[in-house]
C-alpha cells in the first residue's frame, strides 16, 4: 500500500526514524510518571500533558528528520545511495541517540532530586566541578549509569538500522516528480511541527504551566526543551527605571524615605529599639542545610524527625512562618549575609556573580565582635568565600582543612564534628564573638559517620509511610534524623562552656524541599511549592529570652536586621531585610514574605491568608488561601489584596536585581 503511494524510500526511512524517536520518547514520558510521585494525579487528570508533551516531542524529532531530509536532498549524500551519505546519516543519528538516552538520564536523576526536569540550572555545577563530580560518584551509580547509555544508544542505533536494510532491500516505484512533491509535503510537515501549532506565535515552554498545575507542566516537558529554554535566561540584569517606579511602592513596608526615590537610596540607619537585651550577647547563627519545614516535628510529621530540635522551639522564640526568598543552598547563604533576595537568572547565582562580589552587610555593624564562618568543607563551593572575605572584615573562616575530624564525603567532615570543632574554638574567645556555622549532612549522598552508629540508630519504615510524609527514602529521612542528633550534640557541648548563658542562637533553614505535604497544610503548600521555601526559624537562647511561638511571616533576609535590634547594636540596613522582633514592622499588618523560583520562572508573594504567585514570561497569575481549599472568591476586598501584592512582588523583584548590583560596602 505504502509502495502504491509512491513514496521514496528516503521519505519512508525518515518517517520510520522519527516514528521510533518519537515513541521512545513517550515511552520515556510514562516512565516518567509511574515510577515517580505523581502527586495525586491520576492517568485522566494528565492526559492533557501527555498531548502537550508528544507536541514538544515532536518538535525535537522533526528536527532531526529535517536534517534527514536536507542530507538526502544532495546526491552525493543520500543515505540510501551513497555510502559517503550513510555514514554521515548514521554519525547524526548516532548522536541524538546518545543525546536522547543521555538528558534523559540525567533528567531522571534530577527530577528525582528536585521534582524538576532538567533545565539549565544544572550549569551551575560546572562551577564546582570538582565536588559536583564527587557528590554525583557517592550518590548516584554512575557506572551503571554509563553502561545503560551506551547500551541504550547502540539499541536505538540498532532499530534504526534494522529499519534501513528493510527499506533499502525493498523497490521504490516514486518518480521524479512524487519526490519532489514528497520532499516538499514533508518539509511543511516538519517544520509545522516545529514551530508547534497553526498561528502567529510558536509552541512555547510557558505552553505548559497552561496546564492547571507544575506537576503537569513538568510531566508535558521534556529535558531538550526546558533546557534549552532556561538557556535563553542567561544575561538578564536590572532596569532603573523600573526600581524608580517600586521605590514609592516599597517605601512603607521597609521605612524608606519616599524623597529619597530619586536617588534610589535605600540607606536606613536604625538605631537601638526598646526591648533589646542589656547584656552584649555572643551571636551564633546556623544555616541548616535542607531543613524543610514538612518533613520536621514542628508542624507535627507522625515520623518525628527531630524531636530535639522541637523541644528548643518550645524553649525558644520559635517562627513558623519563615520562608526562603529562593531555593538553594548559595541562595541561602546569599539572603542570611546580604538581606538580598538572590533574583539572578536560574543558571547562576549572585555568589558566583564578580560584579556582585562586593556587599554590604549588617554583620560588620558587630563592630566590638570577633567574627567566624564555620564549615565542613570548602567556600570555594559558589565562590562562598569571595562573598565572605571580601565583605566581612576581619573575618575568621575555618574549612575542612583547619579540623583535626576527618572528611566524611564530598560535604567534608561531618555535621557533628563540624559543631564540636566550632565550639572548641568559641569557647576560648574572650571577647563577644558573631559565628556563623553552615551544615551540609542533610544533602546526598546521606552519609551517616560510621564512629556515630552505636549511638545514632537509622530506623526503617515503609515505603508508603515515607512518602506519605513527605520522604524519597529511607536514606534521606535517617540523614534529616541525624541533623536532629547533630544540634543536640551542639547545645549539649555548649551548655558545658561558659559562653553558653549570654549567647543567642540562630537557627534558620537554607532552603525547604519541594514535595507532597498535603497531610500537613493546605494544598497550595504542595502544588504551588511552597514546601521548597518553608523552613524554620529558631532564636534559642534560654537565660536571656522568654519562649514564644510566633506566627509572622518572615524570611531569611531578616535574620541580620533581628540579631542587630536583638543585640542593641546600631546598624545600617541598605537592603530588604527588616527586625521581626520589632512590634512596628507587624501591628500594622505589613508582614510579607517574597518569594522567588528561577527553575519554573516564578515570582510571589505570601501576605496574610493568601499568595500571590505569577509566571514572569507568560504574565499568568494565581491567587490561592494557604490556610484552607477553598478557591478564593474575587471581590472588592480580594482584588485590592491581590494588586497590592502584584505591586510588591514585582517591586521587591525589580529591585532585589538593582541591590545585587549596586549594594556595595561602604
Amino acid at each position: 500500500m505504502i509502495s502504491g503511494l509512491k513514496i521514496p524510500k528516503l521519505t519512508r526511512w525518515i518517517f520510520r526514524t522519527g516514528i521510533i524517536f518519537l515513541l521512545l520518547m513517550t515511552l520515556l514520558r510514562f516512565a516518567l510518571f509511574f515510577f515517580f510521585s505523581r502527586q495525586g494525579n491520576s492517568f485522566f487528570d494528565v492526559f492533557p500533558a501527555f498531548v502537550m508533551g508528544l507536541r514538544y516531542d515532536l518538535r525535537d524529532v522533526c528536527i532531526l528528520c529535517m536534517l534527514l531530509m536536507i542530507l538526502g536532498s544532495f546526491s552525493a549524500l543520500h543515505p540510501l545511495k551513497t555510502r559517503l551519505g550513510r555514514r554521515v546519516a548514521f554519525i547524526l543519528i548516532g548522536i541524538a541517540s546518545f543525546l536522547l538516552v543521555f538528558f534523559y538520564s540525567v533528567d531522571f536523576a534530577h527530577y528525582s532530586y528536585l521534582s524538576q526536569r532538567l533545565n539549565a540550572s544544572v550549569l551551575n555545577y560546572l562551577s564546582d566541578a570538582g565536588i559536583s563530580l564527587r557528590m554525583v560518584w557517592q550518590t548516584y551509580p554512575v557506572i551503571r549509569i554509563l553502561i545503560i547509555i551506551a547500551i541504550g544508544t547502540l539499541f536505538i542505533l540498532w532499530i534504526v538500522r534494522n529499519g534501513y536494510r528493510k527499506i533499502d532491500e525493498g523497490k521504490s516505484s516514486a518518480t521524479k516528480r512524487s519526490r519532489l512533491w514528497w520532499f516538499i509535503v514533508s518539509f511543511l510537515l516538519f517544520g509545522l511541527a516545529i514551530f508547534g501549532r497553526a498561528g502567529q506565535y510558536p509552541l512555547r515552554w510557558s505552553d505548559a504551566f497552561g496546564l492547571g498545575s507544575d506537576y503537569k507542566a513538568n510531566l508535558s516537558l521534556n529535558p531538550f526543551q526546558s533546557f534549552a529554554s532556561s538557556l535563553k535566561f542567561m544575561h538578564a540584569t536590572y532596569s532603573k527605571r523600573y526600581v524608580e517606579e517600586a521605590y514609592p511602592i516599597l517605601t512603607p513596608y521597609f521605612g524608606l524615605n519616599k524623597n529619597d526615590s530619586e536617588s534610589l537610596n535605600f540607606e536606613r540607619h536604625i538605631s537601638p529599639r526598646e526591648g533589646s537585651l542589656t547584656s552584649t550577647p555572643n551571636i551564633v547563627v546556623v544555616i541548616c542545610e535542607s531543613f524543610s519545614a514538612y518533613k520536621s516535628s514542628m508542624w507535627g510529621n507522625p515520623l518525628n524527625t527531630t524531636p530535639y530540635f522541637n523541644s528548643m522551639c518550645q524553649q525558644g522564640i520559635f517562627f513558623d512562618h519563615c520562608f526562603t526568598p529562593t531555593y538553594g543552598t548559595a541562595r541561602g547563604v546569599w539572603a542570611v549575609i546580604t538581606g538580598i533576595p538572590d533574583v539572578e537568572i536560574q543558571t547562576t547565582t549572585s555568589s558566583r556573580n564578580p560584579a556582585a562580589v562586593d556587599q554590604h552587610t549588617i554583620i560588620n555593624n558587630f563592630t566590638n565582635y570577633n567574627k567566624f564562618y564555620f564549615i565542613g568543607g570548602s567556600t570555594s563551593w559558589a565562590n562562598i568565600r569571595g562573598l565572605l572575605t571580601n565583605n566581612i572584615k576581619d573575618l575568621h573562616l575555618y574549612e575542612q582543612q583547619d579540623y583535626s575530624a576527618p572528611k566524611i564525603d564530598v560535604w567534608g567532615v561531618s555535621d557533628k564534628n563540624l559543631f564540636l570543632e566550632a565550639n572548641k574554638v568559641l569557647r576560648k574567645q574572650d571577647k563577644p564573638f558573631f559565628a556563623v556555622i553552615q551544615t551540609a549532612d542533610n544533602h546526598r549522598p546521606y552519609t551517616i559517620p560510621s564512629e556515630d552508629q552505636q549511638e545514632f540508630h537509622t530506623i526503617t519504615m515503609s515505603e508508603d509511610s515515607l512518602k506519605q510524609f513527605g520522604f524519597q527514602s529511607l536514606d534521606e529521612m535517617n540523614a534529616f534524623r541525624y541533623t536532629d542528633f547533630c544540634y543536640q550534640k551542639f547545645i549539649e557541648a555548649a551548655k558545658q562552656e561558659k559562653y553558653f548563658d549570654n549567647t543567642v542562637f540562630l537557627f534558620v533553614g537554607d532552603h525547604g524541599i519541594v514535595g507532597d505535604a498535603d497531610y500537613m497544610f493546605p494544598k497550595a503548600w504542595t502544588h504551588q511549592r511552597l514546601t521548597m521555601e518553608h523552613v524554620p526559624l529558631l532564636i534559642y537562647a534560654p537565660k536571656l529570652l522568654a519562649p514564644k511561638r510566633i506566627s509572622y511571616i518572615c524570611s531569611q533576609i531578616d535574620v541580620l536586621p533581628t540579631l542587630a535590634g536583638l543585640a542593641n547594636i546600631p546598624y545600617t540596613n541598605s537592603a530588604l531585610g527588616r527586625d521581626i522582633l520589632d512590634s512596628a514592622n507587624y501591628s500594622s499588618k505589613k508582614a510579607f514574605s517574597f518569594l522567588y523560583d528561577p527553575d519554573q520562572g516564578y515570582i510571589g508573594l505570601i501576605k496574610g491568608n493568601y499568595l500571590y504567585r505569577k509566571q514572569l514570561k507568560t504574565g499568568k497569575e494565581e491567587f490561592v488561601s494557604i490556610v484552607n481549599n477553598d478557591p478564593v472568591i474575587i471581590n472588592s476586598k480580594n482584588d485590592s489584596s491581590q494588586e497590592i501584592m502584584r505591586e510588591l512582588s514585582s517591586g521587591v523583584y525589580e529591585t532585589a536585581k538593582y541591590l545585587i548590583l549596586t549594594n556595595k560596602k561602604k
